[in-house]
């Protein structure tokens, strides 16, 4: 048995009727050109061979009673890949708005949790002879750095997969599961003795990281803070329906930008992302006069970890100065921004002993989602930011799957706590692909903002032009010549 960390634990916990704690992942194959052909058949028989090295996919949970403890992954020894592995054909003529309707239903449903917690969607039908591949993961086990190399370890270098030699059963070892009395008594004697021991170490480090953070509150350059966001459109708790759209725009058009500018790649995303927002709310007469803030995910995984199952995450918050009406003063000041928060990130990780999901039972994490939904908190307490846009390194070579060429990877963050959009970026090879999320019921047209991603780069690129092209001197005046003499 392997116990989940505090934060895997939270994910867990902390999921409701309305908030899906599944991060997906929509790859669209080139089916059509696969050397071979491309099959259902072969695309699963591909997949089962890689569950032997992805030990996640293995992994069911064992509940502690009345959640007074962290959870368990075991191996579950009658998983059916079958039951993970599903197919669907997209109604005529298989476009991005039948694609995004299709996508949409199925990230609306949650994950069976009395099986590891995974879902494989073969979606058919694409125009142009393509294929769409949805997988969907719960936040538990993985976070958007380990998620991107899972699906690499999935993905092949050549258009023939490699066939794992190893069978899936001779990966799952049967573990002897507790009965519900020593679990609870287990759970019982962890909380009763571990929990003091790490409130009191979550106490000191706290003290310690105010005092790193005052610093940088006192420096030249404002920091954005949580629950500082003005409340948009966009803070409505979400239902239970969910809707997909995406946009793409070319890899080396974001780094000229970034150079021209001389800033870092995110704050270009972040970027496009404000003039998107920003041009939404001003259709709908409804943009604050204050400045959105975006919550932006952090991995914390170094050298040692960065391979580790489940998540290490941490947020940092900035500003999209929304309340800037020109594209280049815009970025400059989201870059200020960035740079501010990441100092304070700094300040605060010096001091990091553990995070307040360490502390908390989990039984408590569910009580409190609860109550924070059903209770409506989230239109009567300030926002914990406007959205949440985080920005994955992805491959940056041609990749495939059962032998179709990959040629687009949308990554999808869920929905919670009183913010119903999230944009997640992800770089593949000499593109930036985007994809959103958001609740119908709350975000209208959520297709008319990924619409307007691309046309931000362009605004972008345009004030890039107008600050290299040099100014205009005007000629000097030619002397006039001497006089001759008579």
């Amino acid at each position: 048995m392997r116990k989940l960390s505090g934060q895997d634990a939270a994910f867990l916990y902390g999921e409701t009727p309305n908030w899906h704690l599944h991060v997906s992942g929509l790859m669209i194959v080139d089916a059509a050109n696969a050397p071979e052909g491309w099959t259902f058949e072969r695309f699963r028989e591909v997949l089962i061979s890689r569950i032997p090295e992805v030990p996640q996919l293995r992994w069911r949970y064992v509940d502690v009673p009345f959640g007074i403890d962290r959870p368990s992954w075991v191996e579950d020894p009658d998983m059916n890949p079958d039951f993970h592995i599903r197919r669907i054909a997209l109604p005529a003529p298989g476009g991005p708005k039948e694609l995004g309707e299709v996508v949409g239903r199925l990230v609306s449903y949650k994950l069976d949790r009395s099986r590891p917690l995974w879902e494989a969607w073969c979606i058919e039908g694409l125009e142009g002879g393509r294929v769409a591949i949805l997988q969907k993961m719960h936040h538990a086990i993985i976070d958007g750095a380990s998620g991107a190399g899972l699906a690499e370890v999935l993905l092949d270098l050549e258009p023939t997969p490699r066939i794992s030699a190893t069978a899936l059963r001779d990966e799952i070892i049967e573990t002897r599961i507790p009965s519900q009395v020593e679990l609870f008594l287990r759970g019982l004697a962890s909380s009763a003795f571990r929990t003091p021991i790490r409130t009191a170490k979550f106490i000191r480090q706290s003290g310690f990281q105010l005092a790193s953070a005052v610093p940088v509150l006192r420096g030249d350059q404002p920091v954005s803070l949580p629950l500082t966001a003005p409340r948009t459109v966009f803070n409505t708790d979400p239902t239970a329906r969910r809707e997909f759209a995406s946009a793409r725009v070319e890899l080396a058009r974001v780094k000229a930008v970034k150079d021209a500018f001389g800033v870092k790649l995110n704050d270009v995303v972040l970027a496009m992302c404000s003039t998107a927002l920003r041009n939404y709310l001003l259709e709908r007469d409804a943009l604050p006069a204050s400045t959105l803030i975006v919550s932006c995910p952090m991995s914390l995984r170094t050298e040692g970890n960065k391979d580790a199952v489940g998540n290490n995450l941490g947020s940092m918050f900035a500003s999209l100065a929304t309340d800037v009406a020109d594209p280049a003063e815009r970025l400059m000041r989201i870059h200020e921004s960035t740079q501010s928060a990441k100092e304070m990130h700094k300040a605060l990780a010096a001091h990091q002993i553990m995070s307040l999901t360490e502390t908390t039972p989990p039984g408590l994490i569910s009580l409190a989602a609860r109550m924070y939904t059903s209770a409506g908190l989230a239109s009567r307490t300030p926002p914990a930011a406007t959205v949440v846009v985080s920005n994955v390194p992805g491959p940056p070579i041609p990749l495939y799957l059962a032998g179709g060429e990959l040629k687009a990877l949308y990554p999808m963050g869920p929905l919670l706590m009183g913010m119903s959009l999230n944009i997640t970026a992800l770089s593949i090879i000499d593109h930036l692909d985007f994809g959103l999320m958001a609740c119908p019921d709350v975000v209208d047209e959520l297709s008319s903002l990924a619409r307007s991603i691309p046309e931000a780069l362009e605004e972008l690129e345009q004030a890039a032009e107008k600050m290299r092209a040099p100014a205009k001197k005007a000629a000097p005046a030619k002397k006039a010549a001497p006089a001759k003499k008579a």
